[in-house]
C-alpha cells in the first residue's frame, strides 16, 4: 500500500508534503513515547525509511513493540528484508478497510497487548478510504479495540483554504486517479477523532502540531491531530 500522501512521492509539492508528515510522524511517536506508550501499530506504513517509528521511539523506550501494517503484497516482503529481526519490530499484510481481520492476526496478537494503551498510527492513509467504505466505522472498531489512555495519531489530506474552482478541478482529478485520493474537509477528519481527547494544539495543519524546530516545507496540504482514548 502507498503509506499515502507524504509517505512517498515524486513531484514537488508532493515532496513538501511527505516531508511535514514525515516530520509530524516522528513528533508524534516522540511525545507518545514520553507519555508512557510502548505499543505501537502504524497502518499504512509503506517501505520503512530513515527515522521511522520503531527507530524514533526506541530513543525513548527501548523496550517498545511496533507492528506495521500495509496491504501491499511485495512491499510488504521487501520491508521485511530491511527491518530489524528482534523480536519486537513486526510486518503483516493487512487493510484498514478490515480492521476485524487485522486486529485478529496472530503475529499482531502476540506483539501488541491491547489490554495495554497503544498508539494507533494513521498517518496519510485514511485519504485512500472513500466514504463508500465507511473509514469512520473502522477507525471507531479500532478504538473500540484499544483500552482508555490508548492513542490516535492521524494526518489526512485536505483541500481546505484553496480557492474554489481549483479545488473543484483537484477533487475531480483525485477521484479519476488510478488510487483516488479523498481530500476531506477539517469537520469530516475531525469525526474521526471522535471519542478521543484531544492533545493541544488540536487539528491543525500538519506543520503546526507541536513544531520542534525542525524544518519543514513552506506547503502543508493536510490536517493533523493526536487523541487520547477516554
Amino acid at each position: 500500500m502507498d503509506g499515502g500522501i507524504g509517505r512517498t512521492t515524486d513531484t514537488t509539492g508532493q515532496w513538501c508534503v511527505a516531508q511535514n508528515n514525515r516530520a509530524f510522524l516522528r513528533r508524534v511517536v516522540r511525545w507518545a513515547a514520553e507519555q508512557g506508550v510502548r505499543q505501537f501499530l502504524d497502518i499504512g506504513a509503506g517501505l520503512p525509511t530513515q527515522g521511522n517509528v520503531h527507530e524514533v521511539v526506541r530513543a525513548v523506550r527501548p523496550d517498545a513493540r511496533v507492528v506495521y501494517v500495509d496491504h501491499d503484497e511485495v512491499a510488504v516482503a521487501y520491508a521485511r528484508r530491511l527491518l530489524p529481526a528482534d523480536g519486537r519490530t513486526v510486518l503483516l499484510q493487512g487493510d484498514l478497510r478490515r480492521p476485524g481481520e487485522l486486529l485478529a492476526d496472530p503475529a499482531l496478537r502476540a506483539t501488541i497487548d491491547l489490554s495495554e494503551p497503544v498508539a494507533v498510527l494513521l498517518l496519510a492513509v485514511l485519504h485512500f478510504v472513500p466514504d463508500a467504505d465507511d473509514p469512520g466505522a473502522a477507525v471507531a472498531k479500532l478504538r473500540d479495540a484499544t483500552v482508555p489512555g490508548s492513542v490516535l495519531a492521524l494526518s489526512h489530506l485536505t483541500l481546505d483554504g484553496l480557492p474554489t474552482l481549483p479545488t473543484e478541478q483537484g477533487t475531480a482529478i483525485y477521484r479519476r486517479s488510478s488510487s483516488p485520493l479523498v481530500p476531506r474537509t477539517r469537520a469530516e477528519v475531525a469525526r474521526f477523532l471522535d471519542g478521543y481527547e484531544l492533545v493541544e494544539p488540536g487539528l491543525v495543519k500538519v506543520a503546526d502540531w507541536r513544531p520542534d524546530g525542525e524544518p519543514q516545507a513552506a506547503v502543508s496540504h493536510g490536517y493533523g491531530g493526536v487523541g487520547v482514548r477516554r
